[in-house]
């Protein structure tokens, strides 16, 4: 197995390639892993999200458990929304509350499949070594927006906020995920703990039957579902995603703060007069 990472350097660029013992080994970008020679210490980098994707796909009823706990029929075509690429963030980086939101926000701990090469209408074979690696998502939601219009179910809003696309820390090829579980802890609690085989259509599947309806794109990530133990987070909380051989994503909610707020409520009230 391979570990893959992003980092901003001390004069601002932007670094990808292969960590090992503390050091990385820098590659030219995700879609094109050649290496330019440099070594560069980690310690003198700071860590982004693994990839910076055009587009994340999120899966909806893709655990068996899950559905059997909804009584949700298990689904015949993966179930997916888009998330915006300004909504992504990287491990460490705040979960910001949106100001004019005060209502539940959830956690959502899943496996994320990362694209390492254009993609449409692939077989399940041709899906299998489109996949560059693996990473861990946390899939934020407001969730009081989901059903606020009784017209239209509000998925892509209630997920689309920036900084509601927690990934990383890091990329891994070579990752034998049926082997491994997901465990997500809220502020040290265990709220999930779930094996990543009990998926619905597994990485290549789901690579597989996208690519049919969308092309992919080198570094879009597929964000797997998740499974049962899905709660709220409170303003200041932290969640924890571990995926061993991956790592863990760590991410705490931060509340609005209360002057920008009263401002944003001030300036509807003078919109309205």
């Amino acid at each position: 197995m391979d570990t893959w990472m992003r980092f901003m350097s001390s004069d601002g660029g932007i670094v990808f390639g292969r960590v090992e013992s503390g050091y990385l080994h820098e590659y030219e970008s995700l879609d094109q892993p050649v290496p330019t020679g440099a070594v560069l210490s980690t310690r003198a980098l700071t860590p982004l999200a693994p990839c910076a994707p055009g587009k994340v796909i999120a899966l909806w009823n893709n655990y068996h458990a899950l559905a059997a706990k909804l009584d949700k029929p298990v689904p015949t075509h993966p179930l997916f929304l888009l998330k915006p690429a300004d909504s992504v963030i990287g491990a460490g980086e705040p979960i910001r509350r949106p100001l004019s939101y005060t209502g539940k926000i959830v956690y959502e701990g899943e496996l994320g499949i990362v694209i390492g090469r254009r993609c449409r209408d692939a077989s399940v074979a041709e899906a299998g070594d489109a996949i560059f690696g693996y990473t861990i998502v946390n899939d934020v939601t407001a969730a009081d927006l989901l059903n606020e219009s009784p017209h239209f179910p509000q998925w892509c809003r209630a997920k689309g906020f920036d900084t509601f696309c927690c990934i990383g820390p890091a990329i891994v090829s070579g990752f034998e995920w049926r082997h491994a579980r997901l465990v997500t802890t809220l502020d040290g609690v265990e709220r999930q703990n779930y094996p990543l085989a009990d998926m619905v259509f597994s990485p290549a599947e789901q690579v597989s039957l996208i690519s049919q309806d969308l092309t992919l794109e080198p570094g879009d990530v597929i964000a797997c579902g998740t499974s049962l133990g899905v709660g709220s987070i409170r303003d200041g909380a932290t969640v924890s995603i571990t995926i061993d051989a991956i790592g863990t994503l760590s991410n705490t909610l931060r509340a609005a703060r209360a002057d920008t707020v009263a401002q944003v409520r001030s300036n509807e009230t003078t919109n309205a007069v």
